[in-house]
């Protein structure tokens, strides 16, 4: 018998309605259904907080585990609460460990989309959004293998992250900061940047109709970075105008030092980042599963 975990994330998991013909609880209840229809022992969690997602993760690598999550914010929560329930200190460093890595191969992981944004990363993904689907995926124990951004933040990223643009007010402005990738400088710190896209997939590489980045994949093992920056364009027998130059470079890690407070959406999760932030790659780090 299989043991499955089905961890529900965020109040909206538990509506109260006991036909479960409401909201996200639909498609829960037919996961676990369906799952309990294949003979499976299911545990039913839903969780609010880390403390409440770290408790729902104990019992793996014993038992398989699927998130049924409304956003990818609410995806990589899990994903950094594993992170930091495998990650070894680096004084107890693996030696076995590929020189890309810094923490072993997470146990693999069932997603379960319950919001309507049909360009999630499951989506993106090719992963099921059908309950049965999901079940039968999860049951059938194939997966795929994907890469992890982790940054000196504490926190891990998923698909990429968006920093400029637009600001909280809806007004677009540049700021300054100093962007490199590996030993690639893409900006120094004294141009204006529109906007610059950290890529592990595509959820960023266009933005308002301007390729940033061309080709991210998750699997790739590299980290895909561009950088916006404006830029005037002089004629002879012509009036300076402004352009847009797309500055790209892709390896393991990138640092991104902010001269002053920039707006930023890392998964879906709005931030602002004020100080250095690094983000290195994890290569084939996670996993999950896949008809």
């Amino acid at each position: 018998m299989v043991d499955i975990v089905l961890l529900a994330l965020g109040e909206e998991s538990q509506c109260g309605c006991d036909n479960g013909a409401c909201g996200t609880r639909t498609p829960i209840l037919a996961c676990r259904d369906a799952l309990r229809a294949a003979d499976a022992e299911v545990s039913t969690v839903v969780a609010h907080d880390d403390k409440e997602i770290d408790a729902a993760l104990r019992p793996m690598p014993e038992a398989r585990l699927v998130v049924a999550s409304a956003a990818d914010g609410q995806l990589r929560a899990v994903m950094r609460r594993l992170v930091r329930m495998y990650a070894p200190a680096p004084s107890k460093r693996q030696e076995d460990l590929p020189a890309d890595r810094t923490i072993p191969d997470l146990p693999p992981i069932g997603i379960l989309p319950l919001g309507p944004d049909a360009t999630d990363l499951a989506t993106r993904l090719g992963l099921p959004r059908d309950p049965a689907e999901v079940a039968a995926a999860v049951l059938g124990g194939k997966v795929r293998r994907l890469d992890l951004l982790r940054n000196d933040g504490g926190s891990v990223t998923l698909d990429g992250a968006l920093l400029g643009g637009v600001d909280a007010s809806g007004t677009t402005g540049t700021y300054l900061a100093r962007i490199e990738v590996d030993d690639a400088v893409l900006a120094d710190g004294t141009e204006p940047v529109l906007v610059s896209v950290v890529a592990n997939a595509a959820r960023y590489a266009t933005v308002d109709g301007l390729p940033l980045v061309t080709a991210p994949a998750m699997d790739d093992g590299v980290i895909d970075v561009a950088v916006a920056v404006p830029v005037a364009s002089r004629g002879l027998f012509r009036r300076p105008r402004m352009e847009i130059q797309v500055r790209r470079a892709h390896g393991r890690a990138v640092a991104i030092s902010p001269r002053a407070d920039v707006p930023f959406i890392d998964d879906g999760v709005e931030g602002t980042l004020s100080r250095k932030r690094s983000w290195w790659m994890e290569r084939a780090a996670w996993a999950v599963y896949v008809p």
